[in-house]
């Protein structure tokens, strides 16, 4: 039996099976890479792994739209298991369909995914942390520094959202360790990877390979189709499930990754009337442009300048926060999951 989603206007199956397929051969790869290659060649080795857990942090995002079947949970159980370690896939899940409402876009305390700070947080932290962020905003900066500055907010959030007693946050970090029970096991005593090599290489490496696709994806436009890039071409789109065509996947986030390619190709001109040309050609000329140079400013050019006054604000996130180590502050209504 067959159904229709949004965004193609051709019935899709049931079962997606070429994002089955990359599910098994990403993690036959995991184990391949640490079984065969790293006795040998073990530098090899660590990079290979990093490019699995950036493939397979691309499946986990995948799967939070609801692939490769029709039942979430059995979409979970595919991608669950946290060989990249730190992201339980529900709370990817959750914050991430959060960052899908593109209204909120780039909102420092309403888009889960923005860089951007409230410019009044911003001008309260001290100088060491302002040159940290404004680094964090150049393309190497994101690549060489992102991943510990935003692993460090998301598990400061995460523990602040348990301290707190929400228990769909509990109930994730509990699946995600007893996924943990069975990954670093294996990591350490069957593949024989210390676990601190496994830390700052593989999982390190794949958050900065993804860290070049989320590097742009999003800036402050008044429209919020003009929030969202369109990367043309690039050898990475692969490794980012064609992520890289960013514009089409939030105005088509049912499509999956294999039909992007042409619901972009059909329709490129309006794609790129649609987001007023927010559109680079491939990553290297993003490279050339924003290699050392902040993309964007730090404090949002335009939302959050002040405190709202009449709202009450306290330092419960809601999100990672990646930009500001999840320490912005939120309405104080309680999140829900």
């Amino acid at each position: 039996m067959q159904k229709k989603k949004p965004g193609i206007g051709r019935e899709a199956a049931a079962v997606e099976w070429p994002t089955v397929c990359l599910i098994a051969a990403c993690y036959a790869a995991w184990l391949g890479a640490a079984v065969f290659l790293w006795p040998a060649y073990p530098v090899i080795a660590i990079i290979v792994l990093g490019f699995v857990l950036a493939m397979q942090s691309s499946l986990m995002h995948e799967a939070s739209h609801g692939h490769p079947t029709r039942k979430s949970w059995v979409n979970e159980l595919l991608v669950a298991l946290p060989i990249g370690l730190v992201y339980p896939f529900r709370r990817f899940k959750s914050l991430h369909l959060r960052h899908h409402a593109d209204e909120r876009l780039t909102d420092p305390f309403d888009d889960p995914e923005s860089y951007y700070r409230a410019l009044w947080h911003h001008e309260d932290l001290p100088s060491s942390l302002k040159a940290l962020l404004k680094f964090n905003n150049t393309m190497i900066g994101r690549f060489l520094i992102g991943p510990p500055l935003a692993t460090a907010g998301f598990l400061a959030t995460e523990a602040r959202l348990i301290l707190d007693g929400d228990k769909a946050v509990r109930k994730a970090w509990l699946l995600h360790a007893l996924g943990l029970a069975i990954v670093l096991p294996v990591v350490v005593f069957a593949f024989g990877v210390p676990l601190w090599i496994y830390v700052l290489g593989p999982v390190w490496l794949g958050q900065s390979l993804i860290s070049v696709r989320t590097f742009a994806e999003h800036q402050w436009s008044e429209r919020p189709d003009g929030r969202t890039i369109i990367i043309e071409r690039s050898p990475l789109a692969f490794l980012f499930l064609n992520n890289n065509l960013h514009l089409v996947h939030h105005k088509s986030p049912n499509v999956a990754w294999y039909r992007l390619p042409k619901l972009f190709r059909e329709r490129r001109e309006q794609w790129i009337a649609m987001n007023n040309g927010y559109v680079f050609p491939g990553y290297f000329a993003l490279m050339k442009e924003y290699a050392f140079r902040p993309k964007e400013p730090v404090a949002h050019p335009v939302l959050r300048r002040a405190p709202e006054h009449g709202r009450a604000f306290r330092p419960r996130v809601r999100a990672n926060n990646v930009s500001g180590l999840g320490t912005a502050p939120v309405p104080a209504e309680p999140a829900k999951e």
